[in-house]
């Protein structure tokens, strides 16, 4: 996991990354019951978040932010973002059929990692977890759209090629200075230049190289 918080439980580390299919081969415990905390966990932070920050917000709005913040998509993102599926435990069925590529999957994982947090160290570093990684996220439906675009050409490859290669985005160049960047990256797919984005940061950046490289692939299909 890319996020810097030492479990001094270690246990619930390798519990929260345990898929139910590799639990039910082995016979041993799954993450859903972490699932099942982490998903009330993070519903409180957002909606303390959200409620601090926009306080003339009505609860119906506040509503919309929250279910925005919290939906598998935002979560999938994020994992990725940690690299989870690299450390999650599959069965062999869930194993041959890519699940650490799936939203799903990867939305459950997040969702039990941050129940392990908050077991080991409470809430506050449960907070902080959150906030790292999808604190960006939490009410920008515009960062949640352009996301999509690293979704849709990782899934387009996938199923075009039938392998589980992996998108990867390359940093060329950063200029200008510390308090106006501009980051300039590509996307690449097997070696190859499939997309070119520029944006004040490197996550902004890659979304665009994504969004470039997938509206190459539209222009193919006319």
């Amino acid at each position: 996991m890319k996020y810097n918080y030492e479990f001094k439980n270690k246990k619930l580390y390798r519990l929260a990354t345990t898929h139910i299919s590799y639990a039910n081969d082995k016979h041993v415990e799954s993450n859903q019951r972490l699932e099942f905390l982490g998903d009330s966990v993070l519903s409180f932070v957002v909606a303390d978040y959200i409620y601090d920050r926009h306080r003339n917000v009505a609860e119906g709005k506040l509503t919309e932010l929250r279910a925005s913040a919290v939906c598998e998509k935002t979560l999938a993102i994020a994992a990725r973002e940690l690299e989870l599926g690299e450390d999650l435990r599959f069965g062999k069925s869930e194993r041959m059929s890519g699940g650490k590529y799936k939203d799903s999957v990867l939305a459950d994982t997040y969702e039990s990692v941050l129940a392990a947090i908050y077991l080991d160290g409470g809430i506050e570093p449960a907070r902080e977890f959150v906030m790292s990684t999808i604190g960006g996220m939490i009410g920008d439906v515009t960062f949640s759209e352009l996301e999509n675009a690293k979704s849709e050409i990782q899934s387009y490859y996938q199923k075009r090629d039938r392998n589980r290669e992996v998108v990867t985005y390359r940093l060329v160049s950063k200029s200008g200075p510390d308090h106006d960047p501009y980051f300039e990256v590509e996307a690449v797919y097997l070696g190859k230049v499939i997309g070119r984005g520029g944006g004040k940061n490197r996550k902004s950046a890659e979304q665009e190289a994504a969004r470039h490289a997938l509206e190459k692939t539209k222009k193919k299909k006319v």
